[in-house]
């Protein structure tokens, strides 16, 4: 119930939701634990636990300091964005067969995890990994993305979106709740959020599968002498920025240069976090290198565009960071 009611708050800003992952964990989490996160049929976390390699490994969070204004930006980015995803997982539908199936057919909002969960509703996994099974069927997708948008990698008309659900453009305007969500494009990309999409969920995926192999049975985690487990970790994660500044294109150049310096600093892994286009980003460093990465980011960045913050306003722009409870009610007795 919390999860959904925060959702829809967000509605009130004119912001339209990609979907609840952000209050998922908000109201969710486990403490000392990631949490992966799925949306369909119902809220759900799975914990996965950081390995511990031989030299601890720390998140730290920094802050471009880059304002988003989502009410005023939102008809060029974040609404955008989900429309674009909106009209793809529509016409991915189509192309994969299951649109008029009960689970797609006039679900709204339909997003690319339901079309997937759909295609492979009759699948027999009795026995089998849940981690493998999430590869193969993200695999799976990103293949069928390219053989559904790939005739259009340019990007798609409104009157091309139109013509690929079967509906005038007048129709898709009212599918796509555009009087309360207004959205700007010539050309809408419907290829490279898909593959976006996909390819992150799959990083996700391949994240959680290697936590987990290197935890084994313990849940609390265990150490770990192979040094290659952070590099790996931290490479999905510069894979994720790639992704979102060239196929989400969510990131800004104040991100990518943060997140360029922090690796030359040490940094294992960096992307933004949040929605993008400012704000945040986040970084997977040894725990020994923290004062040293966070002086790099302080030389290379906040020196060169920050200069009048104060020493407390600079310290609240880079800061570790790690797992904790969501959000709950307390009752005290007095």
């Amino acid at each position: 119930m919390a999860v959904e009611v925060s959702v829809a708050g967000e509605h009130h800003i004119e912001v339209n939701n990609g979907g609840c992952m952000n209050q998922i964990v908000s109201i969710m989490s486990r403490p000392q634990s990631f949490s992966f996160v799925e949306d369909n049929p119902k809220p759900n976390i799975t914990p996965v636990n950081l390995p511990l390699v031989g030299s601890p490994l720390t998140l730290i969070v920094a802050n471009t300091l880059v304002p988003v204004d989502k009410h005023v930006t939102a008809p060029v980015c974040y609404n955008l964005r989900v429309v674009e995803t909106r009209v793809g997982a529509l016409v991915l539908a189509k192309h994969l067969g299951v649109a008029d199936r009960p689970a797609c057919k006039n679900v709204d909002p339909l997003t690319f995890k339901i079309v997937m969960d759909e295609f492979y509703a009759e699948q027999d996994t009795a026995g089998r990994d849940d981690v493998d099974v999430w590869i193969e069927r993200l695999e799976a997708m990103l293949e069928a993305s390219h053989a559904a948008f790939g005739s259009l990698s340019e990007g798609y008309t409104r009157e091309q979106m139109a013509a690929a659900l079967g509906i005038s453009c007048s129709g898709l305007s009212t599918k796509i709740h555009e009087a309360q969500f207004p959205v700007r494009a010539e050309r809408f990309q419907l290829l490279k959020r898909a593959q976006h999409v996909f390819s992150e969920a799959l990083r996700v995926v391949r994240f959680r599968q290697i936590c987990e192999r290197e935890n084994g049975d313990d849940t609390g985690g265990k150490n770990s002498n192979n040094s290659s487990v952070g590099a790996a970790l931290g490479d999905l994660m510069n894979q994720s920025q790639d992704s979102c500044r060239d196929q989400f294109e969510c990131s800004c150049k104040e991100l990518d240069e943060v997140c360029a310096i922090a690796r030359r600093a040490g940094s294992l892994g960096s992307r933004l976090t949040g929605a993008g286009w400012g704000g945040c980003s986040v970084h997977l460093v040894h725990q020994q290198n923290v004062d040293k990465f966070v002086d790099a980011l302080n030389r290379n960045y906040y020196d060169k565009y920050h200069l009048n913050l104060t020493p407390q306003q600079r310290k609240d722009a880079t800061f570790v960071v790690g797992p904790g409870t969501g959000a709950g009610i307390y009752t005290f007795e007095y």
